[in-house]
């Protein structure tokens, strides 16, 4: 019962991974590719961190 208002840490960094990516498609678009560069290895480094979480529970 109480679990239930407990946040979850995978769903929060998955939410800014979404961000995250929807935010470099545009800076992608607009054809700035070093800071694109920088937004893909910040969710690599947040996609890593998604997979150790989801490895640590099981």
């Amino acid at each position: 019962m109480f679990g239930l208002f407990k946040s979850n840490p995978v769903q929060s960094l998955e939410k800014k991974r979404s961000k995250l990516l929807e935010e470099a498609m545009h800076i992608q678009r607009s054809g700035d590719l070093k800071l694109y560069a920088v937004k893909m290895e910040a969710i690599d480094k947040l996609e890593k961190e998604i997979e150790n979480l989801r490895n640590s529970k099981s």
